[in-house]
């Protein structure tokens, strides 16, 4: 079998445009300016522009990375797509500087495509688990550090994660909250979950008021060094906060708090996407292809928000 990045959309900017339409445009080229479908030509020969097609209904010319995190981007098409693949292959994630020595970038536009590219992984899917009573475990995490605060206590001054996973579909939700407290995860877990979940959380007080929204209830005391009893435990979604962490501390080094929902979409793409629920590398690049329309962003809007 021939490696991944062999394939022609790498290495050709024509077969790019064309894999990328394949998977933006399924049913043929749709217009972004009026949204028609018809009397839509491509201007083969008439354009140094790549990809360039008009639609005869608006008179408006464009490409299929109109709309989409490719926008106004002087990169080629088919280096975005070596980054795509190369993010969706690191199951630890990918700093901006190997992508801009892999990719000869400058690192500021490494970062900036690794940005865009995060937000193509946010998904948008918010139907609850735990459907038809699945166990869906919840736990909390902290990481990094808040700008400004001081140490005090042990988690004071850290950025707090909340993390949920479906044990039945092997998919995660990754949050990121001002504090661990019930106030701000009772609204996230009763809006992500399913009435007749079966809910595992470990012996916190935060979880105590929640769980009774829930057809079942149960949690081990990790402080009496319970951690599995039946089929209670929290062992998975620790195992995806484990995954985060290290892609975080040996990958990314650090990470500022208003970009951190980025890189918790990225993380929990990979999760709900690996090997175990049925995709392999090519696949989840694929499905991130189909996230690029509509999430364009800009560079000041990257910085700041």
């Amino acid at each position: 079998m021939a490696p991944v990045l062999s394939s022609p959309h790498f290495h050709n900017e024509d077969e790019a445009f064309a894999y990328v339409e394949a998977r933006v445009w399924p049913e043929g080229p749709v217009c972004p300016h009026c949204g028609g479908v018809e009397r839509i030509s491509k201007m083969q020969g008439q354009s140094t522009r790549k990809g360039l097609y008009k639609c005869y209904q608006c008179r408006k010319p464009f490409t299929v990375r109109m709309g989409t995190i490719f926008e106004s981007s002087k990169v080629p098409l088919q280096v975005w797509l070596m980054a795509i693949q190369l993010i969706a292959g690191s199951k630890k994630g990918i700093s901006s500087h190997q992508l801009a020595r892999t990719l000869g970038l400058t690192v500021k536009t490494a970062w900036f495509l690794s940005m865009r590219i995060r937000e193509a992984m946010r998904e948008g899917d918010l139907s609850p688990f735990g459907a038809g009573g699945g166990a869906v475990e919840v736990d909390e995490t902290y990481i990094g550090r808040k700008k400004g605060k001081p140490i005090r206590g042990a988690y004071h001054h850290k950025m707090a994660v909340l993390g949920l996973v479906d044990r039945e579909s092997g998919r995660a939700r990754l949050f990121h909250v001002e504090q661990a407290s019930g106030r701000n995860i009772q609204p996230i877990v009763i809006a992500n979950l399913s009435r007749e979940a079966r809910l595992m959380t470990d012996e916190s007080y935060i979880y105590r008021g929640i769980g009774r929204q829930f057809a079942e209830h149960s949690s081990v005391k990790h402080y009496n060094d319970e951690y599995v009893r039946g089929d209670v435990t929290t062992n998975t979604v620790e195992g995806a906060f484990s995954i985060f962490k290290r892609g975080m501390r040996g990958v990314y080094q650090h990470c500022a708090e208003k970009h951190l929902h980025r890189y918790l979409a990225e993380f929990e793409f990979r999760y709900s996407h690996r090997i175990a629920t049925g995709c392999d590398d090519l696949a989840r690049a694929d499905k991130m292809l189909r996230g690029i329309v509509g999430k364009r962003l800009t560079y000041r809007r990257t910085c700041v928000a």
